[in-house]
């Protein structure tokens, strides 16, 4: 984006920033609406950010164990790229659990919170990965790319080397906003539990990057398995446990 001398801004940056302040507006927003101290909760929004960083990088470092353990600077070294969502996911999602412990709020009313600007995060975060050529499926055809109805800056930019690819980025990127739309408008009816939000963006994003894990080239591996589609089967199990448990034992948010 930018490079002066040895001072260089890079458009991925640019969209990781802006999806983590919409990110953390949204999950502020939401908190203080339902009573929460704005000051408190700004805090531990921000302490989820650097713990979400810390674990996307280390869990991207784990799956490439060969490059990054033998020269362990190498982990330092966040400029060259390597973070993985699923990493920050788990790392946030188990300082967020020891947090309502330690505060004794209820989890899941946080978690509904938090999963409400995550899920924008991520929706603008896949640009990110866009202005990088990375994150896209396998080959194709100029003529696929145009028959999505693609702007042409799209499809110039998934020339990558040479060669068409499909834009996975825009897929997952496009799911996760029809995601958080349908997520904002449903979080005040009068039909929303405690819990309901939560579980529905595990079911969402899971089988989402499930289906779309299956065109990715660039999959962190377990064996001869994809870890993100390992993921998303359990987040899909969570979701529907969140969901159930949810009908069963939580009361509406219009009933508190």
């Amino acid at each position: 984006m930018i490079k002066l001398g040895f001072f260089t801004i890079h458009f991925y940056s640019i969209c990781l920033i802006i999806g983590i302040f919409l990110g953390y507006y949204f999950t502020l927003k939401e908190s203080v609406n339902h009573g929460f101290d704005k000051e408190e909760i700004s805090d531990f929004i921000f302490d989820c950010i650097i713990f979400g960083i810390i674990g996307a990088r280390l869990y991207y470092c784990i799956f490439n164990y060969d490059y990054y353990f033998p020269e362990i600077l190498n982990i330092f070294k966040v400029w060259e790229g390597g973070l993985a969502i699923h990493g920050g996911i788990f790392a946030g999602g188990i300082y967020i659990i020891y947090y309502c412990h330690k505060k004794k709020y209820n989890l899941l009313k946080i978690l509904d919170y938090v999963v409400l600007g995550l899920i924008l995060a991520q929706a603008i975060g896949r640009w990110g990965n866009f202005f990088n050529g990375e994150a896209h499926g396998p080959a194709t055809s100029l003529n696929f790319l145009k028959s999505l109805f693609l702007p042409k800056f799209i499809i110039d930019g998934m020339y990558v080397n040479g060669t068409y690819y499909v834009p996975t980025f825009l897929y997952e990127s496009l799911w996760c906003l029809f995601g958080f739309i349908l997520m904002y408008f449903f979080r005040n009816s009068s039909k929303n539990k405690v819990g309901y939000l939560t579980g529905f963006y595990a079911i969402w994003y899971g089988a989402e990057r499930f289906c779309v894990e299956s065109l990715r080239t660039d999959s962190l591996m377990f064996f001869s398995f994809k870890m993100a589609q390992i993921v998303s089967i359990l987040m899909l199990i969570f979701g529907a446990f969140i969901f159930v448990y949810s009908y069963r034992k939580s009361v509406s948010y219009k009933e508190e």
